[in-house]
């Protein structure tokens, strides 16, 4: 039996990349999927369904079930129509994945407001108004004697988790991403649900801009690529399982490498008898700070 048989998915931003991957995944682990784009550009620009029913269509010619979504996941009410849409269409949900995304880089000194507010709705009310009516939901279901055994997954970055030049909107949005899993976890605990987020490094015309990209090269000479979405989406296939113990956790995964990031935790403590004034705690700390860069060379290097 398909590990997912059963199950009802809804995926943000499935109509490319990483998101496709998700959904191609879930539908062949046995999955019913609701395929949500916009159809936009990387900038939020240019919505059209073509990219959703393109997913559906490939899932549907390989025996899976799917539906498409246009439905604006940054708008609360949109959102709320999105999870309707798949109770309506499958009759219930098991699986969100929260990866709808866009970029609009600039350095933070020069960004418009605008600029801020379009990817931060995205990226952060983006994941919390589907997570919102999805528990709301789970809630009800379980209320009324029938609990699901849910998995919320989200999606941050390591411009959050590490920071990265000229992305200090999308950063603190994929930051914020991680402090809502920890809260969903709580709060969905008693209702069943599981929340777990994921740090996905892939090529996908996301990241094609950013610094670095250009390092991630191409396929080796026995066809694997290091960098291929359908990587990231093999975790996600086993963290939508029913049965999976994942839970409250941070996933930083690329090609055959998965790491289980501990965020936050204490480094070290420094401690006095005495009030630690500005003097002590130069002798006490400044030798044992890590580096931001160090920290990004931990999650991401070799």
């Amino acid at each position: 039996m398909s590990r997912l048989a059963g199950r009802i998915a809804v995926v943000t931003g499935a109509g490319r990349g990483i998101g496709r991957a998700h959904a191609l995944a879930l539908a062949a682990g046995g999955a019913r999927v609701v395929v949500n784009d916009l159809g936009v550009n990387i900038a939020g620009e240019g919505a059209h369904g073509g990219p959703a029913e393109a997913v559906c269509q490939e899932i549907r010619a390989a025996g899976g079930e799917a539906v498409p979504s246009g439905h604006d996941v940054s708008h609360w009410d949109e959102a709320r129509d999105l999870i309707a849409h798949a109770v309506n269409a499958f009759g219930g949900l098991d699986i969100l994945v929260n990866n709808a995304g866009i970029l609009r880089d600039r350095a933070l000194f020069n960004m418009s407001e605008r600029e801020w507010d379009a990817v931060v709705a995205v990226h952060l009310k983006g994941h919390a108004a589907p997570s919102r009516h999805a528990l709301t939901w789970w809630r009800a279901e379980a209320k009324a004697g029938r609990p699901r055994r849910a998995s919320v997954i989200h999606t941050t970055s390591s411009s959050g988790l590490c920071g990265n030049f000229g992305q200090a909107n999308y950063g603190a949005a994929k930051m914020g991403v991680v402090g809502l899993s920890r809260v969903l976890s709580i709060e969905g605990f008693p209702y069943g649900v599981r929340s777990n987020v994921i740090s996905p490094s892939a090529r996908t015309r996301m990241v094609a801009g950013m610094t670095g990209a250009d390092q991630l090269g191409g396929p080796d000479e026995t066809g694997y690529d290091p960098f291929g979405p359908e990587h990231i989406a093999n975790l996600v296939a086993w963290l939508a399982e029913t049965d999976c113990p994942a839970r409250n956790q941070v996933f930083h995964v690329s090609g055959r490498r998965v790491r289980v990031l501990e965020l936050p935790r204490i480094a070290f403590e420094a401690s006095s008898d005495r009030d630690l004034t500005p003097s002590a705690l130069a002798e006490a700390l400044a030798e044992k700070l890590v580096d931001p860069l160090d920290a990004f060379d931990l999650i991401l290097g070799g």
